[in-house]
Formats: structure tokens, C-alpha cells, sequence
């Protein structure tokens, strides 16, 4: 059996001018092993997103805040805390998350996105009134939870796959896979990843963003 993978989203699997890169539908598929995908998105949109490539729905979202794992869901981030930020966030005169209509947000379960137009400072000081922390993903800022994250949930996925954390092979670019690469004993970053991701990574692929997956997965065998 092939190696288990928890796999990055944005970044990742996409092209660079956005869109999930259809050239990795057949190959994660065909994949023998376990496929979770790990991202920053809120809940709905990875669950789709393996009904679209077709397999098992196992999924890391907002942050490590919700895992699914076949049909066991868990619940960990803190939904009253991101709340409380984004009622503080729009009586300062700012967006709750983004502009209307906020569609980052609408689904979200335990964490709030928020416009990188906002200043990072101003949304820290929010964030740690609420004992929330702020993560930049290069995309936005998620507030969240500190206790919880993808290497947190990877570890409870692992455990329901009864699969040591170690043996998943973690594919990512962006700050919040860096603990996913620490966790895991193989990891790669794709040439477009943020500098903290690469340096964490075991190893970095010459191809970006779809072409580094695919250069991943070939490398796997």
C-alpha cells in the first residue's frame, strides 16, 4: 500500500491563476493509501471536493478546527471565539471576515478568515483579547485557536486510520503545513511555498503549485 497523504488545497492543488488543477483527480484517486485533505477552507468545501475526485471523504478544515474522518466528525476549534472577533472586527468599522457577501465565512465552524486588507497589528491585538491567535496563509489571516491546527488533527486522523502519524507523507506550500511537516517523517513543499514551508519541508519540488503535486506523487512511487 502506498504511503498515507494529507495533502495542502490552496497552493497546492491548485493552478496559478486559481482553480483546482484537474490533472491530480486521476492520480489521488488511483492513490493506495489514504487521502486526507488538509486545508484552511472552511468544512463544506474540501468534503466536496473529494466527492468531485471521488474518494473516501477525509478532511482537515479551518485550520485543524474540523475533522472528517469517513463518518466521524470532530468538532475543535473555538466558533464563540471567532464570533466575538468578528463583532469586534465590524464595530472598529471593519469587515466581520471579508466585504459582503462574505462567502469565506458563511460556512465557517470554528475560526474566522479575514481580508488582508485589515491591518495585522490592529487584528492581533483583536485576536489575543479573544485568546485567539492570527495565521497568515498568504491568502488571508485565519483567526484561531492556538491549541489546534492541521498537525493536530492529522494526529486524530491517524489515530482513527490506526496509522502512526509519522508514516503520512504531508504535501503543502503555506505556514499553516509547516507543523503538518513536522509531525510527519516526509513532507514536501511546492517551488511556489512561502519561505517557512520550505524551510520545514524535507523536500522542496521543482514544479509549482499542480506540477509540484504531481512531482510528489511520482517521486512516491
Amino acid at each position: 500500500m502506498s504511503a498515507p497523504l494529507a495533502i495542502d488545497i490552496d497552493g497546492t492543488m491548485t493552478r496559478p491563476d486559481g482553480g483546482v488543477d484537474p490533472r491530480l483527480f486521476d492520480p489521488l484517486r488511483s492513490w493506495d493509501g489514504p487521502v486526507v485533505v488538509a486545508t484552511g477552507k472552511s468544512f463544506p468545501y474540501p468534503v466536496a471536493l473529494c466527492a468531485f475526485i471521488g474518494i473516501p471523504e477525509r478532511v482537515i478544515a479551518e485550520n485543524g478546527g474540523v475533522l472528517l474522518l469517513d463518518d466521524t466528525v470532530s468538532v475543535e476549534g473555538d466558533a464563540e471565539a471567532a464570533t466575538a472577533v468578528a463583532t469586534q472586527l465590524r464595530a472598529d468599522g471593519y469587515p466581520g471576515g471579508w466585504p459582503a457577501p462574505d462567502m469565506h465565512n458563511r460556512w465557517r465552524e470554528t475560526e474566522l478568515s479575514v481580508t488582508r486588507e485589515i491591518p495585522l497589528d490592529y487584528l492581533e491585538g483583536v485576536a489575543t483579547a479573544h485568546d485567539q491567535v492570527v495565521v497568515d496563509t498568504g491568502y488571508a489571516y485565519h483567526v484561531k485557536s492556538p491549541t489546534v491546527n492541521k498537525a493536530t488533527a492529522l494526529e486524530r486522523a491517524a489515530e482513527l486510520l490506526d496509522v502512526p502519524p509519522g508514516e503520512f507523507v504531508a504535501i503543502g506550500d503555506s505556514a499553516n503545513d509547516a507543523e503538518m511537516f513536522d509531525l510527519v517523517e516526509r513532507s514536501y513543499a511546492m517551488a511556489n511555498a512561502a519561505d517557512v514551508a520550505k524551510a520545514r519541508a524535507t523536500t522542496v519540488t521543482a514544479g509549482a503549485y499542480g506540477d509540484g503535486v504531481l512531482e510528489a506523487l511520482e517521486d512516491l512511487g
